[in-house]
């Protein structure tokens, strides 16, 4: 079984998650810490419940959803995994970072990218991936069929949508995204999104004011 614990981060109150299941295995999904007292809770509670992060993974590569990559890479070695056209973003953010007034250690760039479409694992535990363009360019969600839950990244959120009015976003594309990606997922699937609460599609598909199906 997997368990998932989540960390609100930085100033822009983004949700960092940590997967794990029964023996450890762990994999940290857009990892926002910002500061020494972020970067420490997550480490405490990782050696606190005894995980093994195997794995590191992005939704997407805006500045709130990457800052932790680099402290990732240096605790644990691992590097990040995110699709190839998001890589645009993620270089941008050394020269967009600055002018918000955030201090960014630059992330590493990882070996091997993701694909449209296919699966991911860490240890036994496979995650499907999904890709949701529309606010960013090529921005995956990653959903874990069995335990009928996504990480959903800035597509979708509870009674919201992802900003379209960042660099690389397309309106139509991000609805596109959320009727053909995610509203075709069971209702009863959890959504873990990149900022705020959970929320589930059934109730986004009935309740969302932006986009109902």
């Amino acid at each position: 079984m997997i368990h998932i614990k989540s960390f609100v981060c930085n100033p822009y109150q983004e949700n960092t998650y940590l997967l794990y299941d029964d023996n450890g295995t762990t994999a940290i999904i857009d990892p926002g810490m910002y500061g020494p007292g972020e970067e420490e809770a997550v480490r405490t509670f990782i050696e606190t419940q005894g995980l093994e992060p195997t794995l590191l993974l992005n939704t997407h590569c805006h500045v709130d959803h990457v800052l932790g990559n680099r402290y990732i890479y240096e605790q644990y070695g691992l590097l990040p995994q995110f699709h190839e056209g998001e890589l645009p973003l993620l270089m941008e953010v050394q020269n967009y970072a600055p002018q918000m007034g955030i201090r960014y250690d630059p992330s590493p760039i990882g070996e091997t990218f993701l694909p449209d479409s296919g699966s991911i694992h860490f240890g036994p535990n496979e995650l499907t991936l999904i890709s949701a363009p529309g606010h960013s360019p090529a921005h995956l969600c990653f959903y874990h069929r069995t335990q009928g839950f996504l990480i959903g990244g800035d597509v979708l959120f509870r009674n919201s949508i992802g900003r379209t009015d960042l660099p690389g976003g397309n309106h139509q594309l991000l609805l596109t995204s959320i009727t053909q990606k995610l509203y075709t997922l069971p209702d009863e699937t959890v959504v873990y999104p990149g900022h705020g609460p959970e929320t589930t599609i059934g109730y986004e598909k009935q309740t969302n004011p932006f986009i109902r199906a």
